[in-house]
């Protein structure tokens, strides 16, 4: 019965999928940064042999990085090469407008993300949303596993981007 069910809400996807695609249709530029094994060279290679987005070496033209990595030192990274605006001080309560300077943050963040160990993630560099993932793990470290692994994960890349 629960199976039935959840059949009958399959559409109920529809909308998030179409929002995910519709993100990623949008970017035009990527920038990788580096990757186990130089797996972001292999995929570099095969994004731009298969014309999805033009991949630039400078990361402040891209659209949305390439990385097998999420947490904070990815973040603090995101951060130096793409600094949020400040809010305005009108957002601010009145006592934080009269402090001398930042806040730190009392506790520390601990993530849950860390080496994806063959997941790559596109995350949009404005909105530092993951608007895509897959995972494709090499079988081994070898160049040709490697590039082989590269290749199936742009193939998927250029499937998702088609159904949009």
């Amino acid at each position: 019965m629960i199976v039935d069910v959840m059949r009958g809400l399959w559409w109920l996807a529809l909308p998030l999928v179409a929002a995910q695609h519709a993100e990623l249709g949008q970017i035009r530029s990527v920038y990788l940064f580096p990757m186990g094994n130089g797996l972001d060279q292999y995929l570099a290679g095969h994004l731009t042999n298969l014309g999805l987005f033009q991949v630039v070496a400078d990361p402040k033209k891209a659209d949305a990085v390439f990385t097998d990595r999420l947490g904070e030192a990815f973040e603090q990274r995101l951060n130096e090469l793409y600094p949020l605006a400040p809010p305005a001080e009108a957002d601010q309560p009145s006592d934080a407008r009269s402090s001398a300077g930042p806040r730190e943050e009392s506790t520390a963040r601990i993530s849950s993300w860390g080496r994806g160990r063959g997941t790559v993630f596109l995350v949009n560099t404005r909105t530092r949303a993951v608007i895509w993932s897959v995972y494709e793990r090499p079988r081994d470290s070898s160049p040709d596993q490697v590039n082989r692994a590269a290749g199936r994960i742009a193939n998927h890349l250029k499937r998702d981007l088609r159904g949009k």
